[in-house]
């Protein structure tokens, strides 16, 4: 095929695919399953969108490699799975493509890629460049290497992750549900779909009614795809969780608007790129800043976090690190950068914010959190 690049800003849509789509519910790649993702996806291309593909498959891929032998649960287990499986799942998904005309580009990420400033930009600018070229960047978390403390655990959150990096206009879960329903309809036949979610919060019902992975072989059930949709969404990504199995189903729903699966609509603007990267870390961080209900509305006002609505600080964490800021109620307010490190924050909680110098000896400012380096949630 000729590359060229491309100087149009195109639509863009993230497809996230789970390892139970992938098998068919199966114990081994459905490949027929796998013919019409790409067959679809190459359908979406020709229609003038950009497309990421975020794979799970990995891990399910070096079993059958191996056998199905039986291992033992931990990390490197599963390292040694993906390390086996990645390559032949590449494989399949290169020649599949090549039917098609079509060039793909693997990109295996960790948490750390994203937390960091310099490194989200390069991720950032790789996965621009892919697009502006044509390619398919195939995305999976970097299982080889990750440890537990820099995974994101599942690659639903990694696509709402990638969708906010890349500003996609679409997000789309494919799952082994026809969407998101009012109780678990694995066990409630009165189970009812919901077809589109535009609340800010989600009700305790809904929270409620999801379940975990309904065959075993993924990582993510259907609450870590409410995490993912609620992530993307706020980064003014619109999201759609559908079934993988429906025939056609990445094309009735992208070209043909059909209403299927539960759509979720953004509940914001376009975040600027800043506030992107610390929306990106919103499920790495390990400090957590309660608040008091001032402080919360002043935040919904557009204020920063001062001192004096600290109630209390919670965890390890150093100046410029992102923290999430909890009401009293233990609902998340704010993700943003810390400007003081925790045990200082300890110090000055609940004080004036002039104040600050004469009990540490200095000041970085008057905000425990900067309005320009926050995120509302």
């Amino acid at each position: 095929m000729t590359i060229q690049r491309s100087t149009e800003r195109k639509k863009r849509v993230i497809i996230k695919v789970g390892t139970s789509t992938l098998t068919g519910g199966g114990l081994e790649l459905h490949l027929p399953r796998m013919v019409e993702l790409t067959r679809q996806i190459s359908c979406l291309m020709e229609a003038g969108y950009q497309v990421v593909l975020v794979t799970s498959g990995g891990i399910a891929a070096g079993r059958e490699v191996l056998h199905h032998p039986q291992l033992p649960g931990f990390l490197p287990a599963k390292q040694m799975l993906a390390a086996v499986g990645q390559p032949r799942l590449m494989a399949i998904y290169t020649q599949l493509f090549s039917l098609y005309s079509r060039q793909i580009a693997q990109v295996l990420l960790t948490r750390d890629d994203l937390a960091d400033r310099k490194r989200y930009l390069n991720a950032r600018h790789t996965l621009e460049a892919l697009l502006d070229f044509g390619l398919i960047p195939i995305i999976n978390e970097n299982d080889t290497v990750a440890t537990e403390e820099i995974r994101f655990g599942d690659n639903d959150n990694l696509s709402a992750l990638v969708a906010n990096v890349l500003e996609a206009d679409l997000l789309v879960l494919l799952t082994d549900q026809d969407g998101v329903f009012t109780a678990d309809p694995r066990s409630d036949p009165n189970a009812v779909l919901v077809s589109r979610i535009e609340s800010e919060r989600f009700s305790t019902a809904l929270t409620a009614a999801a379940g975990g992975s309904s065959t075993g072989l993924g990582t993510g059930g259907m609450m870590t795809k409410l995490e993912a949709a609620d992530l993307a969404r706020r980064g003014g990504t619109n999201v759609i969780i559908a079934n993988g199995g429906v025939e056609n189903i990445l094309v009735r729903i992208v070209l043909e608007k059909e209403n299927l699966g539960t759509w979720f609509a953004n509940v914001g603007t376009v975040l600027e790129g800043r506030k992107r990267f610390i929306l990106s870390g919103r499920k790495g961080t390990a400090g957590k800043i309660w608040i008091d209900d001032g402080a919360a509305t002043a935040l919904r006002n557009g204020g920063s976090l001062l001192p004096v609505g600290v109630k209390r600080v919670g965890g390890t964490f150093a100046r410029g690190e992102s923290v999430t800021i909890l009401r009293q109620d233990e609902t998340q307010a704010a993700v943003g950068i810390a400007n003081y490190p925790a045990e200082e924050i300890r110090h000055i909680a609940g004080k004036r914010s002039d104040q600050i110098e004469a009990i540490l000896g200095y000041a970085y400012g008057a905000e425990v959190v900067h309005r320009d380096n926050l995120v509302l949630l």
